[in-house]
Order: structure tokens, then C-alpha cells, then sequence
């Protein structure tokens, strides 16, 4: 069994180094980079104000966490979910750094970073060039967004993990994760693989054929 865990923050703000807190966190198990079903979410309280442009990309106001648990009330449930596991996030970085900047608050080991799995990363890689953010990515797969109004960490996860079985080959489409399942195996289905197409806006393709322009030979133009 190989298992990651896909995880996503919201906070207030975004510099840890100057006392901004996370608001929201939610985790989801992979199998195989699959999801599971399972997953951890919490709302927490950071015990501070909102900077006004977070709360608008989250849409979380002060007085919404008011009486909401703080991050020392989740940890310990937070810790035992993600195990020792690889940690799969978008931007890793920004969500390592603040869930390390909360277990230091604690006087709690730091995740390690050989523990990072980066999305990001992975875009830019099969991406150059282009927007590689997660609006992106999802319009580029053609994966539904119509429910994400405002970031909110729990969808988006389950949106990541569409992306990131996108980016590691598509394998959902050869291989399906049943709801049956035991502690040791888990069962999986053979389903026909449906191509997807990658729709590229025409400002993107500017942008790439921009991005050429500046490269000498560049593998892309080779016959």
C-alpha cells in the first residue's frame, strides 16, 4: 500500500514569519495517489484579525471563527491522520510554512521537507509558460468548478486530487478505487480509458509562443 496525503490551508494572511495563522485546514488520504474517501477538516480559530484581501479570497471574517477550536485543539488529530506520509499540496511551500510556523508555536517537530510533494512543481514542469494555478489546471482537465465561489480548503483538495491524478497519468481512467475495503487491500476495477482533451485558452498560447521566442532551439519547434 502506498499512501500520500493531499492537504490545503486557509489563513490570514500570507507570511507566517509575521504572525499570520491558519484558518482552515483539510487533508485527504491517497492510495496509490487515489482518494480514499477519507479525509481530516477543521475550522480553527487563530486568535487574531483577518488581513481584508485574505478574506476576500476565502471569504472567512473574524467573527465566523469566533468559538471555533484553536490549532493546539486539532493538532494531535491533524498529526495522527497525516502519519509519517508523503504531503501533497499546491505551492507546497506556503502550507508547509505555516503549519511548521503553528507546530513551532507547540514546541512540535517541523514536517520534514523531503516529505514535500508540489504540485506546482509538477505543473510548471508539463506546463511552461502557462497559468498553472488551480482555476487553471481545472479548466485545463476540464474538471468542474462551478461549486468554488471562494477557496475553501476541503474543495480545494478534492479538486487538487482530480488535478494531481492528471499530472501523474490520468490513472483513474484505467483504474477505479472500489468502496470496498479492508485495512490490508484495497480493490480496484479496470474501466476504458477516455482521452481528455486540454483546452488552452489563445492568451496562453500567446504567452507559450512568447516563451519560444526567447529560447534558443527550443525541443518544441524540433521536427
Amino acid at each position: 500500500m502506498t499512501r500520500s496525503i493531499l492537504f490545503d490551508t486557509e489563513t490570514t494572511g500570507t507570511d507566517p514569519h509575521t504572525g499570520h495563522r491558519i484558518i482552515e485546514i483539510a487533508a485527504l488520504e491517497l492510495i496509490r495517489d487515489l482518494p480514499t474517501g477519507k479525509f481530516f477538516h477543521a475550522v480553527i480559530d487563530p486568535e487574531r484579525d483577518i488581513d481584508e484581501d485574505a478574506s476576500r479570497v476565502h471569504g472567512f471574517t473574524r467573527g465566523d471563527l469566533l468559538g471555533k477550536p484553536r490549532f493546539a485543539d486539532i493538532v494531535d488529530d491533524f498529526l495522527a491522520f497525516i502519519a509519517d506520509d508523503p504531503l501533497v499540496a499546491h505551492n507546497a511551500p506556503f502550507d508547509f510554512g505555516f503549519v511548521n510556523a503553528e507546530l513551532a508555536r507547540l514546541d512540535l517537530p517541523p514536517l520534514a521537507p523531503d516529505r514535500m510533494r508540489d504540485t506546482l512543481l509538477l505543473a510548471r514542469e508539463r506546463f511552461p509558460g502557462l497559468p498553472n494555478n488551480l482555476d487553471a489546471l481545472c479548466r485545463r482537465f476540464d474538471i468542474d468548478l462551478s461549486e468554488r465561489t471562494t477557496h475553501n480548503a476541503l474543495l480545494d483538495c478534492r479538486l487538487l486530487a482530480e488535478v494531481y491524478i492528471q499530472l501523474t497519468g490520468g490513472r483513474q481512467r484505467d483504474l477505479a478505487l472500489l468502496t470496498e475495503q479492508t485495512e490490508t487491500h484495497f480493490v480496484y476495477e479496470r474501466r476504458p480509458r477516455t482521452p481528455i482533451w486540454i483546452k488552452v485558452p489563445e492568451a496562453a498560447l500567446a504567452a507559450h509562443e512568447a516563451l519560444l521566442a526567447r529560447m534558443k532551439d527550443p525541443v518544441w519547434r524540433l521536427p
